[in-house]
């Protein structure tokens, strides 16, 4: 993690985790595969007048012997999910009067068999009394959600999934659920958008994925086919254009929202802008360059590291705009004293002499200069060369302080043949480049991109990764990314395991087409990609292409 001392928000103590379980009582009809939801006591207090799915705290007595006794259990599920579907097994009966169990019979419970228990009573002791066996082995986990960070009163809360029982009517408690109702995800969604059903934030992300399948069979084959739920989420909220959004794990602004406000504080703006730097850190500011376009997403980001006891070090100063540049030297106060390119392209590098010439003294251009083999616009020569495995070192000079800040060079060619990439050591954070961005891969454009040279510096980012504990990358175009236990190298590798895949989908259009030039073989390969993307596209086309041809001679 990031030093605490250099957080800009101070710890804080999150809110307790209550268990709890709800279930998603799932139904095929003629209009399409439905959900059960019910309205919440307008004095509830949390989330009144909310549609939600059945569910509530998990009780001790569900974890106990005689629950797990009475209940039929999957040999792959575990006791702390078999604690789980019972808790959500006796609050849909509960709150909705739908009973998931069998007799002794094995013949499924009905309507009869719910009218001799008592919804206040304990259940466990009445399903006892009757003979009726909890059907658990039919409740599979479909997601894991945990309350926000910010809330006063957190949940940890499996989303479980079953099929409706046949013979059986949802009658709400008319306690804590009112009016149940059999609705289709799609539909949910339209009315809550037309302000006609009002649901929270995990019941949206819940729907949005549960209309993606067409019945209940392909909800249940999909949650059956492993243990672990589909997706996991403790979603963060930051400010878009000046209100609360909140996004998950798998979303752009996630892991920027860890770094900046990582006890879920909302205070970070997540606004695209470059009229003036943006704190990530004490140590750590972005600005972005005033170039968005289609190959540079929201603009180049030029990052300062160092803090005004020991002077900055300049990423990428971007391209020569002289009112960005000039806003990059007044963040710093002025005292800047390196300047370091990732690589050589125009939307990168052309910044740093110029921004060089603002300051007094003059600090250093370092980088790798630019390969025989590039553009002729991204010619490129620093006032030294960096070596892979060099450290560069800000330190206060008052050792009171104990202020430093490293970085680390590692040299990554493939993107371009003089990438680099920078680790602060001190913070776990990499600096990427446009070797790893967030929300797009970058292109390999030969003769000066190399495929295998990039997947190569993958291998070695993810070393670095492992030696460094890196938390988070802070990307040349794009929010950081990061943000959970592992999810530096997962990017990594899922990087590499995209472009391998890419490739292996290329080797057999060049199989199927083997007179085909590049231009029929890009429209076959990036199918998934809008054609207007194709002219792009077929750069790293001919780096895979490369690549392939270079294994087979």
């Amino acid at each position: 993690m990031p030093r605490s001392t250099q957080l800009l928000h101070p710890p804080r103590e999150l809110a307790p985790l209550r268990s709890a379980a709800t279930v998603l009582l799932l139904r095929d009809s003629a209009g399409g595969l439905e959900v059960l939801m019910t309205r919440r006591s307008t004095t509830a207090s949390f989330v009144p007048n909310a549609y939600v799915f059945p569910g509530g705290c998990v009780d001790l007595a569900d974890a106990s012997a005689a629950s797990h006794a009475q209940a039929q259990r999957r040999a792959t599920q575990n006791d702390l999910h078999l604690t789980q579907a019972i808790a959500a097994i006796r609050e849909s009966f509960e709150e909705v009067g739908v009973l998931l169990a069998h007799r002794a019979d094995g013949t499924p419970a009905d309507q009869s068999d719910i009218a001799k228990l008592d919804r206040s009573a304990p259940f466990i002791a009445q399903c006892q009394a009757l003979g009726l066996t909890l059907t658990a082995h039919d409740v599979f986990v479909l997601a894991h959600w945990i309350t926000d960070r910010n809330l006063s009163r957190r949940f940890d809360v499996p989303f479980l999934v079953a099929r409706m029982p046949e013979g059986q009517t949802p009658v709400a408690d008319e306690t804590e659920q009112f009016e149940p109702v059999w609705i289709r995800a799609a539909e949910a969604l339209a009315r809550h958008e037309a302000g006609q059903f009002f649901i929270i934030y995990p019941t949206i992300r819940t729907l949005e994925r549960l209309q993606t399948y067409a019945t209940v069979d392909d909800v249940l084959q999909a949650c059956a086919a492993t243990e672990q739920p589909l997706w996991n989420s403790c979603p963060r909220t930051g400010l878009l254009a000046g209100h609360e959004a909140r996004y998950m794990e798998h979303e752009p602004p996630y892991g920027e929202l860890a770094l900046v406000c990582p006890d879920g504080q909302i205070a970070h703006p997540l606004d695209w802008q470059s009229a003036q730097p943006v704190a990530l850190l004490k140590n750590v500011m972005r600005l972005t360059a005033p170039n968005p376009g289609v190959m540079t997403g929201p603009g180049t980001n030029s990052y300062l590291v160092g803090d005004p006891h020991t002077g900055f070090i300049a990423i990428d100063p971007g391209p020569a705009d002289p009112e960005h540049l000039e806003k990059l030297w007044r963040a710093a106060g002025g005292d800047i004293r390196l300047i370091v390119c990732t690589h050589s392209h125009p939307d990168h590098s052309p910044g740093a002499r110029p921004l060089q010439a603002l300051c007094t003294p003059k600090p250093p251009i370092l980088g790798l200069p630019s390969a025989p083999t590039s553009r002729k616009n991204s010619e490129f020569t620093p006032d030294r060369m960096l070596q892979n495995n060099e450290l560069l070192v800000l330190s206060a000079k008052d050792p009171a302080l104990n202020l430093t800040h490293t970085l680390k060079v590692i040299h990554t060619p493939g993107h371009a043949a003089n990438h680099l990439c920078l680790v602060l050591l001190e913070d776990s954070l990499l600096f990427s480049g446009d070797h790893i961005l967030n929300g797009s891969t970058t292109v390999i454009d030969p003769p000066d991109g190399d495929m295998t040279a990039y997947l190569d510096s993958i291998d070695r980012l993810s070393a670095a990764c492992e030696t460094h504990h890196l938390e988070f990358i802070l990307p040349a175009h794009g929010y950081v990314i990061g943000g959970f236990v592992g999810e530096v190298a997962a990017a990594m590798a899922h990087l590499k395991a995209h472009r391998l895949k890419r490739e292996a989908k290329i080797i057999q259009v060049m199989q199927t087409h083997p007179d085909g030039t590049l231009d029929d073989w890009v429209a076959h390969v990036y199918d998934d990609i809008p054609p207007r993307m194709w002219p792009v596209a077929k750069r790293s086309l001919m780096a895979h292409v490369a690549r392939i041809e270079s294994t087979l001679s």
